[in-house]
């Protein structure tokens, strides 16, 4: 196909996590709201004068420093992140606000505060660590809305003066909304027999709108999309289409080794990708928008944390009917290393959607930068491959 007018601009910014958009808000006054988890809620760190950028560590090296301090037993993202915040790579942040999304991912935060990585120089600067829900219900809502107002909504109103009020609120929503909408549009092209966009390509694009202030891209990706619609997929087929799912895909280089392998990657069930990450949020005016907004990010959490049994059944529910809706042949459950909340989804969720979904699954466990196990992927990812298309010459799943 036609390379896209803007990709290699989207992928020139994923190459460090100060990208240069994030020092152009920065120099136009705008506030830098840092963050590392899915699970906190993207519009509220969104209002006024302020914009988020989700963490990454992209073309991570030695993590040896990280490792002294959180030793090799925990997840090589919060190792990696942690490392990149000790070398001054997140100096740019206006303040933290970190979750107890995972035990790991708190601890790495911790650190981060202790040696002093960020807020150099910057006497507003503020930590901040939230308390989130384990189970989808009222009682955990009041919770969420409790933890925003105070480690949120307060800080960033009394540290920088930014305006929280529910009309604030709204309109954080309404453009949170522009962005998950065009990205949600483009997602749709992967459902095609002959997708006018490659996975590879969704993923770059998804990853751009945590990682950048998304008031500097809403343009060009709008853009993208009109370029989409009238863009000529190619006559070569798919030697088998992929949803893949599990922990966060920082490095756009395992999708793009995937699809290497002749298989599509239709669907990007995974921490801070679009499913679900980038669903539209939908406000009335019965109730204020804070509750709204924290209740529908309760409820629609899919973050193996959630451990009530209707959330733990439902989301490998979730899973099939994802893999259904984008005609996915097969799931790849991938796992960084040491993520515990994903070891055990992973370890669950590839028996029952193998043996009660009756779906093909890959399950593997991967570094945080694929570069350093390319060869050993590849080769579990091809192989893969052709058990599906065996299959498939054999009539279907047995």
């Amino acid at each position: 196909m036609r390379d896209l007018k803007y990709l290699n601009y989207f992928e020139n910014l994923l190459q460090e996590a100060n990208n240069e958009l994030i020092v152009k808000a920065k120099s136009e006054g705008k506030v830098c709201v840092a963050f590392p988890c899915e699970n906190i809620p993207e519009p509220l760190l969104n209002l006024g004068n302020s914009f988020s950028i989700r963490l990454f560590a992209p073309n991570t090296g030695s993590m040896d420093i990280a490792t002294y301090y959180m030793t090799n037993l925990l997840c090589e993202t919060s190792r990696a992140m942690l490392e990149r915040a000790i070398e001054g790579g997140y100096n740019f942040a206006d303040c933290m606000i970190a979750p107890d999304g995972c035990t790991m991912m708190n601890r790495g935060v911790e650190n981060m505060k202790l040696l002093n990585t960020m807020g150099n120089g910057n006497e507003k600067f503020f930590w901040q660590f939230m308390e989130l829900p384990l189970k989808a219900d009222e009682n955990n809502v009041n919770l969420m809305v409790l933890q925003c107002k105070n480690h949120i909504l307060k800080p960033l109103s009394e540290n920088y003066g930014i305006d929280v009020s529910d009309a604030a609120i709204r309109k954080a929503v309404e453009e949170h909304n522009r962005i998950c909408r065009v990205i949600r549009a483009i997602g749709d092209f992967r459902k095609e027999d002959k997708p006018r966009i490659t996975g590879y390509e969704f993923h770059v694009l998804t990853l751009a709108t945590y990682v950048c202030p998304k008031y500097l891209i809403i343009d060009k990706l709008e853009e993208t999309l009109e370029e989409i619609k009238n863009r000529e997929p190619d006559d070569k087929p798919w030697r088998a289409r992929i949803a893949v799912v599990g922990s966060e895909v920082d490095d756009s280089g395992l999708i793009k080794l995937i699809e290497e392998a002749g298989a599509y990657v239709c669907a990007d069930r995974f921490c801070f990708g679009s499913l679900p990450g980038r669903d539209p949020i939908e406000l009335n005016d019965e109730e204020d928008a804070l509750t709204q907004v924290c209740r529908q990010y309760t409820y629609r959490c899919q973050c193996p944390r959630m451990m009530n049994m209707e959330k733990v059944y439902g989301r490998k529910k979730y899973d099939y009917d994802l893999a259904v809706e984008y005609k996915a042949d097969g799931i790849v459950f991938e796992q960084v290393k040491f993520c515990d909340p994903w070891a055990y989804e992973r370890l669950n969720a590839s028996v029952m959607l193998r043996d009660d979904y009756n779906y093909p699954v890959l399950s593997v466990d991967r570094p945080y930068n694929i570069a350093s196990s390319i060869g050993q992927m590849r080769t579990r990812i091809q192989a893969f491959v052709e058990s599906i298309e065996i299959k498939k010459i054999q009539g279907g799943i047995e």
